[in-house]
C-alpha cells in the first residue's frame, strides 16, 4: 500500500522531531537531526534551520511493514497555515503532535477544525513526556474534552498480538454489532482490529499514543498502530487522475509541478490535460523527492508523490483528470504589505520574481499597481515577510524589505441597484444592464443570468460572467475588492457589424461600478473566530478587553476552574491580542484564532480617511460610458448615462 500522512501540530510542540524518528527507525535516513542542531533532515531550507522553524511543506518516504508512506512535515507557525492547509489536501491520514506540557494550543484547535473539515482520520501523538511539568492523562483528557470524546490511548493497550481488555470493553461498547459478538462469541482480535479501522476511517475513532520523539520513547509503539490501523485503496488502472498540491522551482529556475496520483498511472512523456482539458503538455521528467534529494523516475502509479517537469501552466488546487475534487481553504491572509527596493533594482524584473513566489504560494495574491509602479503582496504576519526577506535575497540576489502591513479590507452594498454600462468609441458597441444586491456575508460574487437570447445572443452572454469573475471590481469607499454580492444580468446589446473583442469587458466594467455609485456602499474587515481558555478570576479582564476591541461574545462557559470565551473580533483590533493574553496570565491563558471571513467594519469613517481614495481618478474603474454622435465618441457621466441607454 502506499499511504501519505501528515505531520501537523502547534510551533514547537515537536513535530519535526518525531519526523525525524520515523524516519530514523525506518531506515530511511542513518542519522537522527535536531532542529536546534540545525540539521533536520526535512528542514533542508536554510531559512528553516537558521529560524529553527518549519517554513515549507516538505516530504519524506519511508517503509514499514508491506506499505510505502510519504511523509509530510507541515509548518507550525501561523504566519505559514496556507501551506499547512495545501499539504492537508493530499493526506490519507494525520498525525497531530501535542505537547505533554503545554496541552492543546491555539493552533492545535486550527489544525484540528481543517482536518475535520477535510475529512482526515487523524491519529494524536502526545510528545515530550520526558520533560518537567509533563501531564499526558491530563493532555489526554483535554483532547477527549476539547475535541473528541472518541480519542482513545493505545499506547499500552497492545500486547503479545492482541488487546488488552480494558480496549477490547471499551470497543464493544461503541459498536453495537461487535458489542453482540462479543456477548455471544468473545473477543477475535481480526474482528476488533477491523471494526477500529473502520471507525478510524469514518472519524469515529482517533488513536493517541505518548513518547518522547526527543528521547526515542514511544516512536516503535506508534509505528505498529500505524501500520495495523491504516490501510488505502488506490486503483493502478484506468485513466490516470492526479492533484496538484505545490509548484517549486529548482536551483536552476526550472518549474517543478508537485502532484498526488489519484488513479491510473503516469509516464515520462505523457500528455495531461488540466484546467478544465483546455490546457494540454507533456511530461519531461518526473522526479520523486526524499528531502532535498530526488530520484528520476519514468513511471509512478496511483497513491504516490512526485513532481513533474514539462508543466508550464498547472497552479496549485488543479485537478489532473477525472475524478478530481473541488479544493477549497479556509486560511486567507488578512494583511496587505507594500515591497520596498533599493534604487539599483529594477522593478520589473523583480515583478518576474514575485510572479514566481506567487505561483508557489497563492495566499501572496502579487498584485502590480501599474499607476503607482508598486508590488502589494497579501501576507498572514510579520514573521512570513522577515521569511520573504530572506528568501527573494538568497534566491534572486536582490534586498527588498516590506511597508508596514495594513489590513485587507473589502467592499459591499446594502440595497438593490441597476448599473448601466455603455462603450461605444466609433468602431465598438456594447451594452450591458446588471442588477446588483446585497449578498449573504462571506459569498462572494455570485452570478445569475436573466439576459433573454433574443436581446443578446449566448455567446456575448457568456462572455459578460467571463468579465465578472476574471478580475477583482473595486469598491468605490477606498478601492477595496468588491465581495457580497449578487450580480444578474438583465438584458445588453451588441451590434453585427461593429462589436468586437473587449467591448463587453468595457461596458460590463463600466456597469458594475455604475451601480456601485447609486448604492449604499460599506466597508468590511476581516474578523477572527476567537476561543480563550483563562482562569475563572481573569474573565471580567478579556472579557473587557473584548468590548474594547469591538469584538462579540457568546455565553461564558465553565470547564472545572476555567472560563472559554468564544465569539468574533475584527483582526485589525486583535491580532496583537495573544501577545497580551500571554503576558497578564503568565502564560496560562490559552486562545485560538481562526480567521472567520468579513463583517461590517467597526470604524468605517476612520479607515476611508485615511486610505483617501479618489472614486473618480482611478482610471481602471471608472463609471461613465461612451456613447457616439457623428462618428465621435464621447463620455457621459456616471449619473446621466442611464438616460442615453439604448436597451431602455
Amino acid at each position: 500500500m502506499k499511504e501519505t500522512i501528515g505531520i501537523l501540530a502547534h510551533v514547537d510542540a515537536g513535530k519535526t522531531t518525531f519526523s525525524e524518528q520515523l524516519l530514523f527507525h525506518t531506515n530511511s535516513i542513518k542519522l537522527r537531526g535536531r532542529v536546534d542542531h540545525k540539521n533536520a533532515f526535512l528542514d533542508s531550507h536554510s531559512i528553516e534551520r537558521e529560524r529553527g522553524i518549519t517554513v515549507f511543506a516538505d516530504q519524506g518516504i519511508f517503509t514499514y511493514g508491506d506499505s510505502t508512506y510519504y511523509l509530510v512535515d507541515t509548518p507550525g507557525h501561523v504566519d505559514f497555515s496556507p501551506e499547512m492547509e495545501r499539504a492537508i489536501q493530499i493526506m490519507d491520514y494525520a498525525i497531530v503532535i501535542v505537547s505533554a506540557v503545554e496541552g492543546i494550543e491555539g493552533h492545535t484547535e486550527t489544525v484540528w477544525e481543517l482536518l475535520r473539515k477535510h475529512r482526515v482520520p487523524t491519529f494524536f501523538f502526545i510528545n515530550k513526556t520526558d520533560r518537567i511539568g509533563a501531564n499526558p492523562e491530563q493532555v489526554m483528557q483535554e483532547i477527549q474534552q476539547n475535541f473528541s470524546i472518541h480519542a482513545v490511548d493505545l499506547t499500552d493497550s497492545f500486547e503479545n498480538g492482541g488487546m488488552k481488555e480494558g480496549l477490547i470493553e471499551w470497543l464493544a461498547e461503541q459498536d453495537d454489532t461487535l458489542l453482540e459478538h462479543y456477548l455471544e462469541n468473545g473477543y477475535s482480535y481480526s474482528k476488533w482490529v477491523d471494526t477500529m479501522k473502520k471507525r478510524f476511517s469514518s472519524g469515529l475513532l482517533f488513536p493517541c499514543t505518548t513518547g518522547s520523539a526527543l528521547q526515542d520513547i514511544g516512536i516503535n509503539s506508534f509505528l505498529e498502530k500505524l501500520e495495523c490501523l491504516t490501510e488505502t485503496a488506490y486503483k493502478k488502472e484506468g485513466t490516470f487522475s492526479a492533484h496538484v498540491y505545490k509548484i517549486r522551482h529548482d536551483e536552476k529556475g526550472t518549474r517543478l509541478t508537485f502532484m498526488k496520483a489519484l488513479t491510473g498511472a503516469l509516464t515520462v512523456r505523457d500528455e495531461i490535460k488540466y484546467g478544465d482539458a483546455l490546457t494540454i503538455e507533456k511530461v519531461t521528467q518526473i522526479r520523486v523527492y526524499n528531502g532535498d534529494t530526488f530520484q528520476v523516475v519514468e513511471r509512478v502509479e496511483a497513491g504516490e508523490l512526485f513532481a513533474v517537469v514539462g508543466l508550464t501552466k498547472a497552479e496549485i488546487g488543479d485537478g489532473i483528470g477525472p475524478f478530481t475534487k473541488d479544493v477549497h481553504y479556509e486560511m486567507f491572509p488578512t494583511l496587505k504589505a507594500k515591497v520596498l527596493f533599493e534604487p539599483s533594482v529594477h522593478i520589473r524584473e523583480a515583478l518576474v520574481f514575485f510572479k514566481q513566489l506567487d505561483a508557489e504560494d497563492p495566499s501572496l495574491n502579487v498584485i502590480w499597481d501599474e499607476t503607482l509602479q508598486e508590488i502589494h503582496i497579501h501576507v498572514m504576519g510579520a514573521i512570513q515577510l522577515e521569511v520573504l526577506e530572506q528568501i527573494v535575497s538568497e534566491r534572486y540576489g536582490i534586498q527588498v524589505t516590506f511597508a508596514d502591513p495594513e489590513i485587507l479590507y473589502k467592499e459591499t452594498i446594502k440595497d438593490t441597484v441597476v448599473g448601466y454600462g455603455h462603450f461605444e468609441p466609433l468602431g465598438h458597441y456594447a451594452e450591458v444592464h446588471l442588477q446588483i444586491e446585497e449578498g449573504e456575508r462571506n459569498s462572494g460574487i455570485v452570478f445569475e443570468n436573466k439576459c433573454h437570447p433574443d436581446e443578446l445572443i449566448v455567446g456575448y452572454q457568456n462572455l459578460v460572467q467571463q468579465h465578472l469573475f476574471e478580475r477583482d471590481h473595486h469598491g468605490i469607499l477606498t478601492g477595496s475588492p468588491l465581495t457580497d454580492v449578487k450580480i444578474t444580468l438583465l438584458t445588453g446589446r451588441a451590434h453585427n457589424k461593429h462589436t468586437s473583442g473587449g467591448d463587453f469587458r468595457e461596458a460590463t466594467f463600466r456597469a458594475i461600478r455604475q451601480g456601485l455609485e447609486k448604492a449604499k456602499n460599506r466597508l468590511l474587515e476581516p474578523v477572527y473566530q476567537y476561543k480563550i481558555k483563562v482562569d475563572i478570576d481573569q474573565m471580567g479582564k478579556v472579557l473587557t478587553d473584548i468590548q474594547q476591541a469591538y469584538g462579540h461574545y457568546e455565553t461564558p462557559q465553565a470547564e472545572g476552574d476555567k472560563a472559554v470565551l468564544t465569539g468574533t473580533v475584527p483582526v485589525a483590533t486583535f491580532m496583537d491580542y495573544p501577545n497580551q493574553l500571554a503576558s497578564y496570565t503568565q502564560g496560562r491563558g490559552a486562545i485560538s484564532l481562526v480567521f472567520a471571513g468579513y463583517d461590517r467594519c467597526h470604524n468605517e469613517e476612520k479607515v476611508m480617511e485615511r486610505k483617501n481614495y479618489n472614486k473618480d481618478a482611478d482610471p481602471e474603474y471608472t463609471s461613465s460610458s461612451i456613447f457616439c454622435a457623428k462618428g465621435v465618441g464621447y463620455s457621459v457621466p456616471w449619473n446621466e448615462a442611464e438616460g442615453k441607454m439604448h436597451a431602455l
